[in-house]
């Protein structure tokens, strides 16, 4: 790349003072021979033999370190050792290695080793010098010759020398390359260059890159360049090497004085002639080039007085010019550059540089941003939208959606929203719009392409692309949805654009149960509406354990034992959707009782109301089936129907046998009675108390006091009603009458019932009248008896005890009665002391009717209050009973 082509840019900046002449100072009348930086050291070495060693502060120490010219130096870069090689006072050349970091005596750096070096020819100086990581040292003479040393640097006995020497032209530069695989030396001669693969010991051979090769300090070596690790400056152009070979070459005009490197960027002094009166005239000036070999920048350039070195440490390029004045170059920061750069509308070198830098993904969102705006702003609107693309991570997206909505822009808004999808950051709304571009564009293809391709990433939202889809195509949208198995909008479609009512049904049937059982809910009420007879059937395999179609009616899991959870349906949460559609309700909810007869409350509930809205709408013969069906379910001791609302919904509905039944099963037999009264059914009323009277007396009380408000009540009710009134003495007369007075009974009606109660009465009277002749007769004779007793004596001629039937013997016990008893059984026979055991029985009993009668002479008002009380429930009664 010819050097000319490249772009010129200043990311440098130039201190003349950065060490504030400390260096200059310290050099003062020394002729610096070599120079090297490291460990944050800058190493001098001058033709007296000192070396001189400047810290970060550009403090300087010096020592001697030969006795003649320092040829060469050597800083390792991540230690601390120094080599140096230089002349002894015979002109041999001694190689030293030195340790910074410990000192001697005399404060100067410690030395860990000297080396007498011996190359073939005698006279030859040291041009070159190569180390690398303490185990490999390399030194070229004038001569060609190269000594490579292997092992510790800092130990005499550790390395092992070899000669090679396959030139006769001095080395110029020497540089170590090595890697996972081999180790290479690059050597450059004043002739050419080539590379010596010493990877194996003792087997180094020989490899040529070039015939043409530099002057002294005019190569180096790098290794963050893949494609130049051995860089050589020549007149014409840069050249660069690998062990595969020669690389690129950037033609930089100007004889190369000086080349130094540092991550990328490649310091190149070199001169710059300028045309005279001819070329003995021409005018000789020297020009310090910095270049960015990474992105192909010229980053820096100067006119620069005589250099003796270009040294690289702390960030800086330290230049050593005549005089020993110091100068620093320090890279602009990043943004520095950055805003240079967008100033010039230099885009492209931004976003160069910032990759270069490893600038993170926001700030270089960030420039593609800027670089879009401004291709945008010069109606580049290709190019806009191809950085645009590249801020999706990071930009807002409506950023640049609203730039592109204008209708001549919508090509490369589609290209970006694909892209955002592509992404997977595309919400709904982008979806959306990207359909609608392709609607608007007439890309048919490409819409179907995008939402139909399969074995492709989903990169976009499946129901806005079914809902879009859908406004242009229902097929499409159905294609889609049944891809990505979006059963709602499946069935939304089929039925709303469709009205594919039984094809639904058949969709909604090869579903898992949790989404089959949420279609119906929502879909169910039309489905009913438009195909009730199988929409019905479904929800009874619904409400069943339900099996989609297609699946073995046996899991295969049931064969090892598993226990597997029943798909079933509850039928409660879809008897609303029958609320049109009574008929096909009863067929539910009786397929759902016989499926499970311990159903909920509501599903009996429902089912006995469904039946009585039927009944009470139908003619006589679904009356009679549907009779029978209700008091079946009543009866049946399983059915799980509330008894209170069951009731109501009969009395509502006016079914007499469904409501005579809840009656007589909780014992209601009173409601029984009203209902019979209200009814006029004077047979069923009596039918009833025939049948529970035996259980609750006061039932013909109350069938009395309902014919006693009826003149229609037929006569011989009323006459049963009274016949077993009398009999069973459920009611005084007097009472009976009174119920009777205010009815429209007759004389006649009542005449057996009254005959029947005088002539109980006349019976009763005689057998009382007996009585009391009998208790008359009886009172006279116990008088005479105890006159008798009072008045004359009384003779004891019983000979045997009344308790054990043996002959008395003294001591016995005698009473006024003639019984006689031995005093011990009498003892123990006797429960009163002065009562004989024998009449004890009898004189007790007729001492209770006397004590009986006191009472009942004490409260003799009694019987009226009893009588009032009778006659207070009659007439309670009587208002209870319609």
């Amino acid at each position: 790349m010819a050097f000319m082509e490249w772009r010129r840019f200043t990311f440098f900046d130039l201190n003349k003072s950065i060490d504030s002449g400390k260096i200059s100072e310290a050099l003062k009348g020394s002729q610096i021979t070599t120079s090297s930086s490291g460990h944050n050291n800058l190493v001098f070495g001058d033709a007296e033999g000192f070396v001189h060693l400047a810290n970060r502060s550009f403090d300087v120490s010096t020592f001697r370190a030969h006795d003649g010219k320092v040829n060469c130096v050597h800083h390792i870069q991540h230690s601390s050792f120094l080599v140096t090689v230089g002349e002894d006072e015979g002109g041999n050349s001694i190689l030293r290695v030195w340790d910074t970091e410990k000192k001697d005596k005399q404060g100067s750096p410690s030395s860990l080793r000297s080396h007498r070096l011996q190359p073939g020819g005698r006279g030859a100086t040291v041009t070159a010098l190569a180390v690398h990581q303490n185990q490999l040292v390399a030194v070229g003479h004038s001569d060609g010759t190269i000594l490579l040393q292997r092992g510790d640097v800092g130990r005499e006995r550790a390395t092992k020398q070899v000669v090679l020497r396959d030139s006769s032209d001095s080395i110029s530069g020497l540089a170590f390359r090595i890697t996972a695989r081999a180790m290479f030396l690059f050597v450059a001669t004043t002739a050419g260059s080539f590379l010596y693969n010493i990877t194996t010991k003792d087997k180094e051979f020989k490899q040529n890159l070039d015939s043409l090769g530099c002057e002294r300090n005019c190569c180096v070596a790098t290794d963050c360049i893949p494609e130049c690790n051995f860089i050589i400056g020549r007149t014409d152009a840069v050249y660069c090497y690998t062990p595969e070979g020669r690389g690129p070459c950037y033609a930089i005009e100007g004889k190369k004085k000086l080349l130094q490197i540092s991550r990328t960027y490649l310091v190149v002094v070199a001169e710059d002639r300028k045309p005279g009166g001819g070329e003995e005239n021409s005018i000789t000036s020297l020009t310090l080039t910095v270049l960015d070999l990474q992105n192909k920048f010229l980053v820096y350039t100067a006119p620069v007085r005589e250099v003796q070195a270009v040294l690289s440490e702390w960030g800086y390029f330290l230049v050593l010019t005549e005089g020993n004045n110091l100068l620093a170059l320090a890279e602009k920061d990043v943004q520095s550059k950055l805003s240079m750069l967008f100033k010039k509308n230099l885009y492209d070198v931004a976003i160069r540089i910032a990759k270069s830098q490893q600038y993170d993904a926001e700030g270089l969102s960030d420039i593609f941003r800027q670089y879009g705006d401004h291709l945008y702003s010069k109606g580049d609107h290709s190019g806009a939208i191809e950085q645009y693309i590249k801020t999706i991570d990071t930009l807002e997206p409506s950023y640049i959606i609203r730039k592109f909505l204008d209708s001549q822009l919508i090509e490369y808004l589609t290209t970006y929203l694909q892209a955002l999808h592509k992404y997977g950051l595309a919400g709904e709304d982008h979806t959306t719009l990207l359909i609608n571009c392709y609607s608007k564009l007439n890309r048919t293809d490409k819409l179907r392409e995008f939402v139909l391709t399969k074995d492709r990433d989903l990169d976009f939202d499946v129901d806005t692309a079914i809902k879009v889809c859908r406004q242009v195509s229902s097929a499409d949208a159905l294609t889609l949805a049944l891809k990505h198995r979006r059963h709602d909008w499946y069935v939304k479609i089929q039925l709303e654009d469709k009205q594919e009512y039984k094809k639904v049904l058949e969709y909604i049937s090869e579903l898992p149960f949790h989404d089959a059982e949420a279609n119906m809910k929502k879909y169910g009420p039309l489905l009913l509406k438009e195909a009730p007879q199988e929409t019905t059937d479904f929800l009874k395999k619904l409400c069943s354990n339900y099996k989609p179609k297609g699946e073995p009616l046996i899991d295969p899991r049931e064969f090892d034992g598993s226990r597997l959870e029943e798909n079933r349906a509850n039928p409660e949460e879809f008897i609303h959707l029958f609320l049109e559609n009574p008929d096909m309700l009863i067929q539910f909810l009786e397929h759902s009782i016989q499926v499970d007869p311990h159903e909920s409350n509501l599903v009996y509930n429902t089912l006995v109301e469904q039946y009585l809205q039927v009944w009470e709408a139908g003619d006589m013969e679904e009356k009679r089936q549907l009779g029978q069906k209700v008091i079946m379910l009543l009866q049946n001791p399983d059915a799980n129907y509330d008894r209170a609302q069951t009731l109501i919904l009969c009395q509502l509905h006016h079914f007499s046998d469904g409501l005579l039944y809840l009656y007589e099963d909780s014992k209601m037999y009173q409601h029984m009675m009203r209902y019979y009264a209200s009814s006029r059914d004077y047979e069923g009323l009596l039918a009833c108390c025939r049948k529970f009277g035996g259980q609750e007396p006061t039932l013909w009380v109350q069938a009395l006091n309902a014919c006693s408000k009826d003149s229609g009540a037929p006569a011989h009710v009323l006459s049963e009603i009274l016949l077993v009134i009398e009999k069973d003495r459920l009611l005084p007369p007097l009472l009976v009458i009174d119920a009777l007075a205010s009815s429209s009974a007759t004389l006649g009606d009542v005449r057996s019932y009254l005959l029947g109660v005088l002539k109980g009465e006349e019976e009763m009277t005689k057998q009382e009248q007996a009585l009391i002749e009998k208790y008359s007769a009886e009172t006279r004779a116990i008088r005479q008896q105890i006159n008798a007793i009072e008045t004359s004596n009384v003779i004891f001629r019983a000979n045997l005890c009344n308790a054990c039937n043996q002959h008395l013997e003294m001591p016995s016990i005698h009473f006024l009665c003639q019984h006689s008893f031995h005093q011990h059984c009498f003892q123990s026979c006797s429960e009163s002391d002065h009562e004989c055991p024998v009449c004890l029985p009898n004189n007790k009993k007729i001492m209770d009717i006397i004590k009986s009668q006191v009472r009942k002479c004490k409260q003799h008002h009694k019987p009226f209050i009893k009588l009032n009380l009778i006659q207070g429930a009659i007439k309670i009664s009587s208002r209870v009973i319609p």
